[in-house]
């Protein structure tokens, strides 16, 4: 039986640890949001999130693909890789979640801030512009609960592969 080092078929033993998952969640404000459309093809975007109370939170334009998507089937995936954070490279995680659209101005009026916060993080000025930007008619906010998810490690993977390689030469 060959270890994970010398074929990387499983790489599930390289998991992301919990305490890191979370700080790259709030160290990083970019993700991937995938949803299903109409005929049931996974599509994708670039989005921006904050991370609050163990949830995604986003925003778009009602009408936006993804919007009525969601609306027809709530199920949908959010991708965070450490490419692009302050995080060490080769990170990422994976969370299988239900969306919720919300359109109250009580979430609003925390989200709109927390958001600009979050992309402009030295500039209070651009943080009230931003904030007062995204505050338009027809933008919705998206929680994503997570549900199910894949963690990866690329440090863990790379520390298995130079022990089993030092061993090897032995």
């Amino acid at each position: 039986m060959s270890h994970p080092e010398e074929n990387y078929e499983d790489v599930t033993v390289y998991d992301l640890d919990s305490a890191d998952e979370e700080a790259l969640l709030r160290a990083h404000n970019e993700c991937t949001f995938v949803w299903a459309n109409r005929e049931g093809w996974p599509v994708g975007v670039i989005m921006s999130y904050v991370w609050v109370d163990s949830r995604f939170w986003l925003t778009a334009s009602r009408q936006r693909a993804r919007i009525s998507a969601v609306r027809r089937d709530p199920r949908v995936c959010i991708v965070v890789t450490s490419t692009g954070s302050p995080m060490p490279r080769n990170k990422a995680i994976t969370w299988k979640g239900t969306c919720i659209i919300h359109d109250d101005q009580v979430t609003k009026d925390w989200f709109y801030p927390a958001l600009a916060a979050a992309l402009r993080p030295d500039d209070e000025a651009a943080q009230a512009t931003f904030a007062e930007f995204l505050d338009s008619p027809r933008r919705v906010i998206l929680e994503v609960e997570p549900t199910q998810r894949i963690g990866y490690d690329g440090a863990k993977m790379a520390k298995a592969t130079a022990a089993w390689l030092a061993n090897r030469k032995r």
